[in-house]
């Protein structure tokens, strides 16, 4: 087990594209994915996408909250992912990032988006999600191109301090999401 050193806002490996894994094999993806995973969960997150972890390769990891329990966490992994828009319905919400810990910003995302990937077995993997599960899926494969969330923001000032946000935005969130 390691707990890797995750980049953090500056870092140029967050800003570059990533390159495709052409051989499964070629890398230990096994041992890369079991380090993110333990990453990811020793500092609570969501998601972990390699660029964060200083590796310029092509995939991400994430668990989805709606469908864990208590006793079981599910770690998905997509290697080489696309996604696509289902369509151009988009929704507004708020986002944090392990690379920019302790802010969030109000971030726009498509509603509903379809995607295709590798999984650690080289198997081919597809499926349509929404919600939440999209939101990560979107936010993680941004990492892959070098865009972080603050270029998605819904307007410049919906960003800042998590507690800064907790007290002056959430409270109004309907209100500030127009």
């Amino acid at each position: 087990m390691a707990i890797l050193k995750i980049a953090k806002l500056g870092h140029p490996v967050l800003v570059k594209k990533t390159n495709e894994i052409n051989n499964l094999d070629e890398l230990n993806l096994k041992k890369i994915v079991f380090d993110m995973s333990e990453t990811m969960l020793d500092v609570d997150g969501i998601g972990l996408a390699a660029p964060q972890v200083h590796l310029s390769h092509r995939m991400f990891i994430f668990r989805n909250p709606e469908i864990e329990d208590d006793d079981k966490i599910n770690i998905s992994v997509f290697i080489n992912p696309v996604i696509e828009k289902l369509s151009d319905e988009t929704e507004d919400d708020w986002e944090g990032c392990l690379s920019i810990p302790g802010m969030l910003g109000l971030v726009r995302r498509f509603k509903r988006i379809k995607y295709s990937a590798i999984d650690l077995n080289g198997n081919n993997i597809a499926g349509e999600v929404e919600g939440l599960h999209a939101r990560v899926i979107q936010h993680e494969f941004d990492h892959l191109n070098g865009v972080l969330y603050t270029s998605r923001l819904a307007h410049k000032s919906a960003f800042g301090y998590s507690e800064e946000i907790e007290k002056f935005w959430k409270k109004n969130n309907d209100e500030n999401k127009k």
